[in-house]
């Protein structure tokens, strides 16, 4: 009886891991990034990203979604990571490894983004057309920025430039820091998920970000102030990059290659913009329900903005040229690309 028993034992346990085995995935790829899940793009593009990519693959891809830095590391490592494989996939903002990637900064520029959806469309084609041997070692799944960057502040409203001086404002990156110096604020640099803390103990006054990650990190509940801007165009945006690692892309047979690349390019970047655009109908909503004040300064006081700021996008311009990368040539095809994905939205 012993004997059959444990025979019996052994068939059910060879039976349960062929049934693993067969519903198991060939391929395994982990996804890190540094917001939490609940966040737009995590929940909204990156989340059904993945599951799209299994479903295609018929479930011989597996995506391992990793939020919040769970793998380790700081945001500013994640470029590093995905292509020195650490990890598979990753979702980062080129600002973090500042000067690393100085094609990226025209979209940074003050008062050169528009919305969300038309301005990752326009980095895209940008990518497509200045970028392409830029990232070795990344295999670029997608770029994209957010919508019209704004200020948000913990003790006050901002109605002019006046009240931004002396200010210690978090900024993105070193564009957008230099922006906020040309502006009278003290800049700080900080990735978005330690700013919560640093507005809570009063680090900073402020911050610049879109309405769309303004809900997922509490911001509108610690700086209750918000201040935007007339026109179509944001203060600033950020950059972002979707990416594998080029060697595990290359090691996957070519049908699931292709499955990949049936979810990257324009399409998907087109994606990530509107999911941001939501996002920011969302934060806007939340903070008019909050009760929290939101500024939008008038054509008059926004040209004081522009005026003030320009001298960043002229330094920038100066710097391209003396890398020989053709800085106006670089700011005048962004701007037109902005323009016309934006006529199309």
């Amino acid at each position: 009886m012993f004997k059959l028993l444990a025979s019996r034992l052994l068939v059910v346990l060879f039976l349960a891991g062929s049934a693993v085995s067969a519903n198991a995935a060939d391929v395994i790829l982990r996804l890190h990034q540094m917001l939490p899940p609940q966040a737009t793009i995590p929940s909204k593009v990156l989340e059904p990203w993945a599951k799209k990519i299994e479903a295609q693959s018929g479930g011989r891809i597996e995506v391992q979604l990793y939020p919040s830095m769970q793998l380790g590391g700081r945001p500013a490592d994640l470029v590093d990571q995905v292509r020195d494989g650490v990890v598979d996939l990753t979702w980062t903002l080129f600002g973090y490894t500042p000067g690393r990637f100085p094609k990226t900064e025209v979209f940074e520029l003050p008062f050169m983004a528009t919305s969300a959806t038309g301005s990752s469309m326009a980095f895209q084609a940008y990518y497509e057309k200045y970028m392409k041997g830029d990232l070795p070692g990344i295999h670029v799944l997608a770029v994209h920025t957010h919508g019209p960057g704004l200020l948000h502040t913990r003790n006050q409203a901002i109605r002019s430039l006046e009240d931004l001086e002396g200010l210690k404002i978090r900024g993105t990156s070193r564009v957008v820091n230099a922006m906020l110096t040309s502006l009278g604020a003290s800049a700080i640099g900080m990735p978005v998920s330690a700013t919560p803390e640093a507005l809570s103990k009063g680090v900073i006054d402020g911050t610049v970000m879109p309405f769309e990650v303004t809900t997922a990190l509490k911001i509108a509940e610690l700086a209750p102030y918000h201040t935007e801007f007339s026109g179509k165009r944001g203060l600033y945006t950020a950059t972002f990059l979707f990416a594998m690692n080029e060697d595990r892309y290359q090691s996957l047979p070519a049908d699931l290659q292709k499955v990949i690349d049936d979810n990257s390019g324009m399409e998907l970047a087109k994606w990530f913009g509107q999911a941001m655009d939501a996002g920011d109908r969302n934060g806007r909503a939340a903070a008019d329900k909050a009760g929290n004040t939101t500024v939008t300064l008038d054509p008059e006081e926004t040209a004081r903005w522009h005026k003030a700021s320009e001298a960043v996008t002229a330094d920038w311009i100066e710097e391209m040229n003396g890398k020989g990368l053709h800085g106006q040539e670089l700011y005048d095809t962004a701007r037109s690309l902005i323009d016309k994905y934006d006529a199309e939205m």
